[in-house]
């Protein structure tokens, strides 16, 4: 077979590849933000919370997170089909890292700004809201970028629970054809590229966000 021959496979594959690494990383996103913010203004019961949560997330991996939402949660009545388990398990992988991202962020913040929105009797969801979080995100961004191409290349692990993404569709042209040579290297180019434009999407708001952002800060003497 010609090389053309198996872009086909290859590119539906690695459009579910994309739609997995998408939704994933903007929902783990999403969690992050609440989970970093409850580890920093939380209180003493919701910081620990999110900090068990954090700690227990990163310890366990990524693939037995995979095998516990696809064999082990039916067990007790739940059942995902096989994309919401994939997306599921990146998201729980994603936003714990990018918990701590946030957090860092926050914690990057003066504690000049601080005093000043506390001597201003700014609320502390204010001061959070207008204050630390538009200073904080240009700094979390290089670091969200990382979490993001991670994201794309942990997605490889979905085909373990038979999900037709790029690397599925790759072990299953190998398979058929027994041309490993022709079939990885197109996958490695795939994944190459893919990662290469979301690191691109990423640098772009992050160009963005620290050249047309005027944030406000507090005016401290």
């Amino acid at each position: 077979m010609s090389w053309i021959q198996f872009l086909p496979a290859l590119l539906k594959g690695a459009e579910v590849t994309a739609v997995i690494a998408v939704v994933s990383t903007l929902l783990g996103a999403a969690m992050a933000f609440i989970i970093g913010i409850a580890r920093v203004e939380g209180g003493p019961i919701l910081s620990r919370i999110a900090l068990f949560y954090i700690e227990f997330m990163r310890g366990v991996p990524l693939l037995v997170k995979f095998f516990w939402l696809y064999y082990a949660l039916p067990l007790i009545g739940l059942s995902l089909d096989p994309i919401t388990t994939g997306i599921a398990g990146l998201v729980l992988n994603i936003s714990a890292y990018g918990a701590e991202v946030v957090r860092g962020g926050l914690q990057s913040v003066p504690d000049q700004q601080h005093e000043a929105a506390r001597a201003l009797n700014f609320s502390k969801s204010y001061t959070l809201v207008h204050i630390c979080l538009p200073q904080a995100l240009v700094e979390m961004m290089p670091a969200f970028g990382n979490l993001a191409v991670q994201n794309l290349k942990d997605t490889a692990l979905v085909s373990l629970i038979s999900i037709t993404d790029l690397t599925f569709q790759a072990q299953q042209l190998r398979n058929i054809t027994l041309n490993s040579t022709r079939v990885f290297t197109l996958t490695l180019i795939g994944y190459f590229a893919m990662a290469l434009a979301l690191a691109m999407v990423m640098r772009l708001i992050e160009h963005r966000l620290r050249r047309g952002a005027a944030f406000p800060k507090v005016a401290h003497g």
